[in-house]
């Protein structure tokens, strides 16, 4: 990987890098100051694309970017970007529960080019006792983590999650048929599902 800072997001990114081999292109929706972007430039993808609302973040990764012309930076919504453009790798960590549920992974799907692949990283908010005593018993862990490795403070612009891991899970079996759903450490679930060819 091409930066070593940490935090509960970055804990995750192994998921799309390990899906990386083979991938021609691959978009990462809230890329932030692209950190990322440029892990996956990094593991051989040779088109990536970051997306992020805030044009400040957007500013950062151009930056940071410099010189890769494998790597472009997009500042806008995800539900606005052009449909005819697909990836083969579609990433969104953190972003989701910014969106409307449905509509966002609607949207996340609609990028993926055939055969290609989605990772999502997401929190959701704790609405049952069981997500209750998940998380409560990550918190030991975290706070091993936070201390040994540090937290990377991002500078993005943050938000609550509204939708429940249960509400999560059921939209996305929906709208993403046959995708693998996880509850992680440090309050992260993941969706990782394939296209049709």
């Amino acid at each position: 990987m091409s930066d070593r800072r940490w935090n509960h997001n970055t804990h995750y990114h192994r998921l799309p890098l390990d899906l990386a081999a083979g991938a021609d292109s691959a978009l990462d929706v809230g890329c932030g100051e692209g950190m990322l972007t440029r892990e996956l430039r990094a593991a051989g993808v040779p088109a990536v694309t970051g997306l992020d609302l805030d044009p400040d973040q957007v500013a950062r990764a151009r930056s940071l970017a410099a010189g890769d012309d494998g790597l472009r930076y997009l500042a806008g919504d995800v539900l606005e970007l052009p449909r005819a453009e697909r990836f083969d790798l579609v990433t969104c960590f953190a972003t989701l529960h910014h969106l409307d549920l449905d509509e966002g992974l609607r949207r996340l799907r609609d990028l993926v080019a055939p055969g290609g692949r989605l990772v999502v990283v997401g929190l959701a908010s704790v609405r049952t006792p069981t997500d209750a005593a998940l998380s409560l018993a990550a918190v030991p862990a975290a706070m091993v983590a936070d201390r040994a490795r540090g937290v990377w403070e991002h500078g993005a612009p943050v938000r609550d999650p509204e939708h429940s891991y249960g509400e999560v899970r059921t939209a996305a079996r929906s709208i993403l048929p046959g995708v693998r759903w996880r509850r992680h450490l440090y309050w992260r679930y993941s969706l990782v599902w394939r296209a049709p060819a």
